[in-house]
């Protein structure tokens, strides 16, 4: 409900500057504001988030296909 409200606010606000031709106090606000949300963007921790797997690195075997070696990938040696 909060997130309406602020929505509305928001949007009463940039409609009352543009009716008042108060446009380059909105181009000020709409520049903070972006730059509000790049500072919390760069702030956050992003990679905490992610938990590192134990899984082993698959075979790649593109190397060999694009430069027309035979794949030893799967075969059994003896």
């Amino acid at each position: 409900m909060s997130a309406i409200l602020w929505s509305a606010l928001v949007a009463i606000g940039t409609m009352l500057l543009l009716y008042f031709e108060q446009t380059a106090l909105l181009y000020i606000l709409a520049t903070l504001g972006v730059t509000a949300i790049l500072v919390i963007v760069a702030a956050s921790d992003l990679a905490r988030g992610e938990k590192p797997l134990n899984v082993p690195a698959q075979a790649d075997d593109s190397a060999a296909i694009g430069s027309g070696i035979v794949s030893t990938y799967g075969t059994n040696k003896p």
